[in-house]
């Protein structure tokens, strides 16, 4: 039996991960705004820990592609997404989540249904509690669209789509959908097409939700969206 962490030691992960929650949180919310540099030591004493966590999550948001470091002058957090980055992250989702959908449906022994209505049925919980969801509501839709790629039974392809952050990224741009009505109802979409092994219905309600996702981060841009009706077939399809 391998040894139980010392006091100290849960002390410290409890820490870590108290740090990485408030950080994170305040780089998606926009209270610490793009481009800024971290003072490693302002951090650890405004949450009145030690230098040691609050470097332990800078590496961890930094895998985040949240914060980024360069020589010399430490840690700052990334820019936001532009229209050019927003769009192709949604046409490389385009390509991967709907036949993720389908292949989820067609394999009926490996179908998360169950599972799907069970994340499901959480969020609904926590969408009665009267606080801001956003957290919330990026945990939730990192979840339900992992779980649809781990039952698609390709490794390489889920890994991909993590290495995204495409969830963290987008809602940082905007914030969307704020108390996670219409996600719900698109993930219900998906859920019960895949429940009901309908490989055709899967796909079109991955596809449905991807493109309406689209548009409402794309809110983010409404001064700059015509450009993209002259983008070229291939890319036409995300504001079709």
């Amino acid at each position: 039996m391998p040894p139980r962490p010392s006091s100290d030691t849960s002390r410290g992960k409890a820490a870590s991960a108290d740090v990485y929650a408030s950080m994170r949180a305040a780089i998606l919310e926009g209270d610490i705004a793009p481009g800024t540099r971290i003072n490693i030591d302002g951090v650890a004493r405004s949450l009145g820990v030690s230098q040691t966590p609050v470097r332990e999550v800078l590496q961890r948001l930094e895998g985040d592609n949240l914060v980024v470091y360069n020589p010399g002058r430490g840690y700052s957090t990334t820019p936001l997404l532009g229209l050019p980055e927003l769009r192709s992250l949604f046409e490389f989702r385009l390509l991967v989540e709907p036949w993720a959908a389908r292949a989820a449906a067609v394999d009926r022994l490996a179908n998360p249904a169950a599972a799907l209505g069970k994340e499901l049925a959480g969020f609904r919980e926590t969408m009665k509690s009267a606080g801001d969801l956003r957290q919330d509501l990026v945990a939730h839709d990192t979840r339900f669209h992992d779980t649809i790629l781990a039952a698609s039974g390709n490794p390489v392809v889920r890994h991909a789509f993590a290495q995204t952050h495409c969830h963290l990224h987008t809602f940082r741009l905007y914030p969307a959908d704020v108390d996670g009505a219409i996600t719900v109802a698109e993930h219900t979409a998906v859920r019960e097409a895949i429940a009901a092994c309908d490989p055709e219905g899967a796909e079109a309600a991955m596809t449905t939700h991807i493109h309406n996702s689209f548009d409402r981060f794309a809110q983010a841009f409404r001064g700059e969206l015509e450009p993209l009706a002259d983008s070229g077939p291939p890319r036409k399809r995300i504001i079709t």
